[in-house]
């Protein structure tokens, strides 16, 4: 449980009684002799109250009353002064002080005052939060793209999961974001400021998997000219993302496990143990599942891998979000390579939307720059059976329904306006396509 009460004396006897008084009534209590020794543990995330002398040698109440309201004017502060200095406790309240007590006071005056101001802190903080959360979702909504409901859900999770310090493992095809989702779960949580290592393991000849992932030292094997800081290393305060982690070899699966339950490694050629805090976020293609079955991972290491798991929708699952998708590829080629980009026609439409898209997002990519260039999009002229006018009507209307959806915020009545249909109409029309008001509405997200 954190702090929630810094109490700052100079005298001894005070911070005893005070702190007997606190921790009697149920609250975690942190004393301090001194203004300078306050300010130590004090950071715009203090979740508690700060309680102070006005008259201290050194700095004084004041004094840290104004670092504390450079640090958050929202930190509530307490300040505690004798008769004869009411006149400056007031000067402190108009300065942004919270409330000043009176000595001699009595525990009652005290835990009063300090309800008050906790409250006051505890809705500071939830509203921050809550400011913050609505922050990220709209960035997240222009990195993971879409507007269907598996997308919906994905970054709800991604939001959610982003702040927790646990190893998450992706599961999706080959081309459907999985990186784009690793980087996502590192950039809206707390270890954004630090490094984001990415490693293939299937990329890696298996000679020299161990050197890539542990380091080694200067002579550790023939060719080791010089030290060499691994990925694993590398990553120290972020994140270790392992793309393709079924093709690691067995040995170097024993090895990664022993780093992440002891949060220490040593690299190749050397005695020395380095402490490591990172976090794993691994992706995979196959079910790791089968791939312990099979012999060819370690079920030890699936567990400690895999506390969190997301699932990434393939294209063919989420075909309202392709046209969405392919626009943005195509306006992003448009603008680097400098070349306007043509309008679809209805023939190039169907085949968009019929197409099964087997490598997903990424070979969407593609046949939207090929579309840029002119090009044949190869990928959508397969042998796949032609859809009849009725599916792409559906697959139409679905993706208009959604995108009004989201642009109104769940807002019927301006969906309505938007797409010109009466209520009833508009009911039916949602229920057909399985869609619900609440998935659009902004608090259902935040």
């Amino acid at each position: 449980m954190p702090v929630q009460v810094i109490f700052v004396d100079d005298e001894a006897a005070i911070r005893e009684a005070v702190r007997e008084w606190l921790e009697l009534s149920g609250y975690l209590v942190r004393t301090e002799a001194s203004a300078e020794e306050c300010l130590k543990h004090l950071d715009a995330d203090f979740a508690g109250v700060v309680i102070s002398d006005l008259r201290m040698p050194g700095m004084d109440g004041m004094a840290l009353l104004q670092a504390i309201q450079a640090l958050d004017r929202e930190l509530p502060v307490l300040m505690v002064t004798g008769h004869g200095d009411v006149p400056q406790a007031v000067e402190a309240m108009r300065f942004g002080a919270y409330d000043f007590i009176e000595k001699p006071f009595t525990a009652e005056r005290l835990l009063e005052s300090l309800r008050r101001a906790l409250e006051k802190r505890r809705l500071v903080q939830e509203n921050r939060h809550l400011r913050l959360q609505v922050d990220l979702k709209d960035q997240l909504d222009g990195r993971l793209l879409g507007i269907s409901r598996p997308m919906v859900h994905l970054r709800r999770q991604v939001l959610d999961l982003a702040q927790t310090p646990v190893n998450v493992l992706l599961r999706g095809e080959t081309g459907s974001g999985k990186e784009m989702v690793a980087r996502c779960l590192h950039d809206f949580g707390p270890r954004a400021g630090k490094p984001f290592v990415a490693l293939n393991c299937a990329a890696i000849p298996e000679n020299l998997f161990e050197s890539e992932l542990f380091g080694h030292e200067s002579g550790a094997f023939t060719g080791a000219q010089g030290k060499r800081i691994g990925k694993i290393e590398h990553a120290h305060g972020g994140t270790l993302f392992l793309d393709e982690i079924e093709s690691m070899p067995l040995a170097q699966q024993v090895k990664l496990l022993r780093v992440l339950q002891e949060q220490r490694l040593e690299r190749l050629g050397s005695n020395q143990s380095i402490a490591v805090d990172i976090r794993v976020i691994a992706a995979t293609k196959p079910d790791l599942r089968d791939e312990v079955r099979a012999g060819r991972f370690r079920e030890d290491l699936l567990y400690r891998l895999n506390v969190a798991e997301l699932q990434l929708p393939a294209l063919r699952d989420r075909r309202e979000d392709i046209l969405l998708l392919f626009e943005h590829f195509a306006h992003a080629a448009s603008e680097r390579l400098g070349r306007p980009s043509p309008t679809l026609t209805p023939a190039e439409l169907a085949h968009l939307l019929a197409h099964d898209w087997p490598g997903n997002v990424r070979e969407l990519a593609n046949a939207a720059e090929r579309h840029v260039l002119g090009l044949s999009t190869g990928s959508t002229q397969g042998a796949e059976a032609e859809p009849s006018l009725a599916e792409l009507m559906e697959s139409y209307e679905a993706q208009c329904l959604r995108q009004a959806l989201a642009r109104s915020q769940g807002d019927i009545k301006a969906v309505m306006s938007l797409l010109q249909l009466p209520r009833r109409t508009l009911n039916e029309k949602m229920v057909r396509h399985g869609l619900a008001r609440s998935e659009f509405l902004r608090g259902e997200d935040d």
